[in-house]
């Protein structure tokens, strides 16, 4: 009986396995078949009304590297303008330029608040008080992005100076060192000396970025600057 339930399962393994063969091989020829009747079908082409919204042409700013401009069409009186440029003017010079951090939250939305106001300032640009109060403005932001790099610079510098030294200075673990740190100090002095001259109504600003940047460089590397005196160095 052993013996016969054996051959009997053997044989129906058997027959299964031909039929998942063949099946298998019947599955391959109607894939092949369907293929050929495609490429010999002729292709239409997608209606504007029907097409998928992969095959409609993109609209524009839809990719993250396109841009799209600032535009109104808000009115406002020059009075009203006038008092927006004046709020925005004093909440950019009462941050403290200085704090990286805060300008890396910052400076984004100063840029979007800016761009505004360029658009609602142009029909107003032309009159003394709105004129000014924007030229005032634009020069601003030039400061601030100008004090801004040399600030990141004298930042990353000093940072290396520390690395430098070592573990909390003994000079374990300790990496290369800046060989022309002299060249760089001396730029940044020139950079400092040349926006103290070009914009001198933001003297403040100006010292709050490059000039304490100067002065935390000088703890770290010896060289001198115009104003270096008064850091008692």
């Amino acid at each position: 009986k052993l013996v016969g339930l054996r051959a009997s399962s053997s044989r129906a393994i058997v027959r299964l396995s031909v039929a998942a063969m063949a099946f298998a091989a019947r599955r391959t020829i109607l894939r092949a078949a369907t293929a050929r009747a495609a490429q010999a079908a002729p292709r239409l082409a997608p209606t504007p009304s029907l097409a998928c919204a992969w095959q409609r042409p993109a609209a524009f700013g839809a990719f993250p590297g396109a841009s799209r401009r600032f535009m109104s069409i808000e009115k406002h009186t020059p009075d009203e303008v006038l008092s927006k440029l004046d709020d925005f003017r004093a909440e950019v010079l009462s941050t403290n330029w200085a704090d990286y951090l805060n300008l890396v939250y910052s400076v984004p939305f100063w840029e979007a608040t800016f761009e505004k106001l360029t658009v609602l300032a142009q029909p107003y640009v032309k009159e003394q008080a709105v004129g000014s109060k924007f030229a005032q403005i634009q020069e601003m932001m030039d400061v601030l992005y100008q004090c801004e790099d040399v600030r990141d610079h004298l930042n990353e510098l000093a940072e290396l100076c520390t690395r430098a030294s070592g573990f909390m200075g003994t000079g374990y673990a300790a990496e290369e060192k800046v060989e022309n740190l002299d060249e760089h100090a001396k730029l940044c002095g020139e950079a400092y000396d040349s926006l103290l001259a070009k914009h001198p109504e933001f003297k403040p600003k100006i010292e709050q970025t490059v000039g304490h940047g100067l002065a935390v460089l000088r703890s770290k590397h010896k060289f001198a600057w115009s104003t270096s005196a008064r850091y008692f160095f």
